[in-house]
């Protein structure tokens, strides 16, 4: 038995249970485990991929790190964007395992793929031909000494290690390998476009500050769950624009020039309850949907938002509330009246979920919608909500 048909035999098996079983003579197990678990992770996560035959996938670490499917796809249509024409060549200077490399070297004439770890490069040069990626060329350097020597490049691209020699995950700009504050005039006297992406735990307003020269803010959220922060450098100081996108069956996208917008606030809840979705809250425009989307919000700090009417497309979550009442446990035990489970939200509100469901007595889930928050007033409230409309 060889090594690949090992893997095809036990594709689907579970690794932990392999590793404890003794392996068919010349079988390189621990070879073999990494490619099963490198595949089982494809397919969620990279599914191009894991129809591609003879793909060789790196170590656990590599495969958590890379981008999945989908934010290479957006990553793939920004740049088509910011670059309508000319796309001559360009450079990813961090190349991991190669997966936004592999969608944005397919929009260039010429491609070059830099990453300091050898093994990488090596399954890079298996991987590409594959994929039927041509004009690549894979160059075993670090970032650094790639930089001092290149030319001019439509995009540079960059996905900065974000953990420390002993494996600890890194938030801090400065803390990045390499060091983008340190690097980005060199970078931009080298290329028109310069898309870097950034862990989305990373404070906007710092990192803002510390580079200036960013054109564009694009946080991206997958499913609701936010997943990474891309930002645009360019050469002259321009006001930022923010995007932020939800990828999903009806993927959203919100963009705005104002970060700092003052919020319209409701006297009180109206008929429709609307929560942003997490690319929003992260990028803190939040106040700029009132004019937007004609809502206001509950409270300053609330960040929940109400109307009158339903709103078409807004970006996050829609609600009809049908009651709401204060925090008096006659009022709370009259609008729970025969209820037993929830979906429990807080925001803007002195307690924890778990607190918060301990004390009302209601399991989790069901067709109800509770949001404890703070009213107009300073006031505590709770509203019920549902997601069923009649419209």
């Amino acid at each position: 038995m060889t090594n690949e048909e090992f893997i095809t035999q036990n594709k689907d098996a579970d690794v932990h249970t392999l590793a404890l079983n003794k392996a068919p003579t010349g079988i390189n197990l621990r070879y073999c485990l990494q490619q099963i678990e490198g595949r089982q992770t494809a397919q969620r996560k990279l599914p191009t991929w894991a129809k591609t035959n003879g793909i060789i996938y790196p170590v656990k670490l590599s495969m958590e790190q890379c981008s999945s499917e989908q934010t290479a796809l957006y990553k793939q249509q920004l740049v088509t964007r910011l670059l309508p024409e000319g796309r001559k060549n360009m450079v990813d200077l961090t190349g991991g395992f190669g997966i936004d490399f592999s969608f944005l070297a397919q929009l260039f004439d010429e491609a070059n793929y830099v990453e300091q770890n050898e093994q990488l490069c090596e399954i890079a040069r298996h991987n590409f031909p594959l994929l039927g990626l041509s004009n690549i060329h894979v160059h075993n350097k670090t970032c650094e000494e790639f930089i001092d020597g290149m030319g001019l490049f439509s995009l540079i691209y960059l996905d900065p290690s974000r953990r420390d020699a002993a494996g600890r995950k890194m938030v801090a700009l400065n803390d990045c390998t390499p060091d983008i504050e340190a690097l980005k005039d060199k970078l931009l006297d080298h290329a028109t476009t310069v898309l870097i992406k950034l862990s989305p735990m990373l404070d906007i307003q710092d990192t803002l500050r510390r580079l200036q020269n960013v054109s564009e803010v694009h946080v991206v959220s997958v499913d609701g769950e936010c997943k990474e922060m891309l930002i645009v450098l360019c050469r002259k100081k321009q006001d930022t624009i923010f995007y932020c996108t939800n990828i999903a069956a009806q993927t959203q996208t919100f963009s705005t020039e104002k970060r700092e917008t003052k919020p319209i606030i409701a006297p009180h809840p109206e008929q429709y309850l609307y929560e942003p979705n997490a690319s929003i809250m992260k990028a803190g425009v939040q106040n700029a949907l009132c004019q937007a989307y004609n809502v206001r919000k509950l409270h300053p700090f609330s960040h929940l938002f109400t109307s009158p009417h339903f709103i078409e497309n807004f970006p996050g979550r829609t609600f009809v509330i049908e009651d709401y009442c204060s925090f008096a446990k006659k009022d709370i035990k009259t609008m729970l009246a025969g209820i037993s489970q929830c979906n429990l939200t807080i925001r803007n509100f002195p307690s924890t979920v778990a607190e918060l469901r301990k004390r009302l007595k209601l399991r989790e889930g069901g067709n109800i919608y509770l949001f404890a928050t703070t009213l107009s007033d300073g006031s505590h409230a709770l509203l019920r909500c549902s997601s069923h409309f009649n419209l």
